[in-house]
């Protein structure tokens, strides 16, 4: 009776063994393994090689737990039914149901379940032996397993549909940002931000011809080094006859290159053809994704281009600057002019010119106003309303309240935003 105790005793250890172990090569963190095994750890190699066949992984598991928890289920049985009879089998089924559900399963499993990685690369060398013994039997039980599946009309080897690498880690993204706080926080907004570029387009980010300085090239070219230097941007577009027309684009460093070369004799420089100067244009149409943008600046090696719609219209311009504020957010710098775009009331409600774009405000307030149709919030009153509102006209869409407080002609220059209220009462 001795035996047979610390028989089940021990078999209760091996089943505590194999429930931890499930967890906890189930459970560890696929980044950090595959990090570890790059820097050389044998333990991690062995976790991602078992996770590259989990059907023998998970078979050979389960196979050595179910043994051991029947096994032990008959001895105890064996060993009550010999000291109470009959009654044996009712205290061994209660007494083994209890040992093994908190000894066996809940306790190995919350253990694994809070030191995964830990637990992981303990176990794994034990347990890739496990898998190599076991491997025949495992083999079989699978082809059994397969050959039901079939039978049912069940493809084994087809899969969900859902699996996506991108939607995977966005997934993790927004896991670990809705509970982190401070700099983890805006690492997870980074990151979001990285995987939408393959989803925004030029247009979306572009500054308006609108806003863009240009300069006359038929300008004298002391006028056009006044313009240059009062001016807060480092490239400026040329243009001729027509704003439209951009026939090049100036860069003051080049420009101050050919004034001190010039420095000895100012009629010279009165005389200087500025577009022998200045760079050739290069255009871009509107719905150029952000990360080929991105890569075509690195692979030309340049900063600026110019936007065009589908008819060869100019719409404005982007910059390598405008691509990387959509990572990190706004860079500042001490030549930046700064126009605020939003107003913060004590009420809660924002007033915001009409020309700042839904990303930055979805990024800088957790909103989830839609960007699909309009990229500002000017953009979005017109196309949800159909119409060129009034001063004072005021809207409700997505739960906000759109008040127009000033128009320019049919531009919507300044509205009125009230979000929703947050109930802070809620689970």
């Amino acid at each position: 009776m001795i035996y047979v105790a610390a028989a089940i005793f021990v078999l209760l250890i091996l089943s505590a063994f194999f429930s931890g172990s499930e967890t906890a090569l189930t459970a560890a963190s696929r980044p950090l393994m595959h990090q570890l095994e790059k820097d050389g750890n044998p333990r991690a190699q062995l976790i991602n090689k078992l996770r590259h066949h989990k059907e023998r992984l998970i078979g050979a598991i389960l196979l050595g737990n179910n043994l051991v928890n029947i096994l032990a289920s008959a001895l105890a049985t064996s060993l009550l039914m010999t000291m109470f009879g009959e009654a044996g089998v009712v205290l061994a089924t209660v007494g083994m149901t209890l040992l093994v559900l908190i000894f066996s399963e809940i306790l190995p499993k919350t253990y694994a379940i809070r030191h995964a990685n830990r637990a992981a690369l303990a176990v794994v060398p034990t347990i890739n032996i496990l898998v190599i013994v076991l491997l025949p039997f495992v083999k079989t039980i699978n082809i059994i397993v397969r050959l039901l599946l079939r039978m049912f009309g069940v493809d084994p080897h087809a899969s969900d549909g859902l699996h996506s690498s991108t939607a995977e880690l966005r997934g993790a993204i927004e896991l670990h940002a809705s509970h982190a706080q401070g700099e983890d926080k805006e690492s997870g907004v980074m990151l979001r931000s990285v995987l939408d570029l393959a989803d925004v387009q030029v247009g979306e980010i572009m500054t308006h011809r609108k806003g863009v300085s240009a300069i006359n090239a038929t300008d004298p070219v002391e006028s056009i080094i006044t313009q240059v230097l009062e001016s807060p941007y480092s490239r400026l577009p040329l243009w001729r006859d027509e704003p439209d027309n951009i026939v090049g684009v100036l860069h003051a460093k080049a420009l101050l290159r050919e004034v001190r070369e010039h420095a000895n004799d100012p009629k010279k420089l009165e005389h200087l053809d500025i577009l022998s100067v200045a760079a050739k244009p290069w255009f871009v149409p509107e719905s150029t994704q952000l990360l080929d943008q991105l890569q075509a600046f690195r692979a030309r090696r340049e900063h600026f281009a110019m936007v065009v719609d589908e008819y060869g219209s100019l719409l404005g311009i982007v910059t390598l600057e405008d691509v990387l504020e959509e990572i990190v957010g706004e860079i500042d710098d001490e030549t930046d002019i700064f126009v605020p775009g939003v107003h913060i009331h004590t009420d809660g409600t924002l007033v915001v010119q009409g020309d700042v774009t839904i990303r930055d405000l979805n990024r800088q307030f957790d909103w989830e106003l839609p960007d699909e149709e309009a990229a500002t919030i000017a953009g979005l009153i017109l196309h949800e309303s159909r119409r060129i509102p009034d001063v004072g006209q005021s809207f409700r869409f997505f739960g906000f309240r759109f008040e127009i407080m000033r128009r320019y002609h049919h531009q919507i220059k300044t509205i009125r935003i009230t979000p929703p209220v947050k109930d802070d009462t809620a689970p």
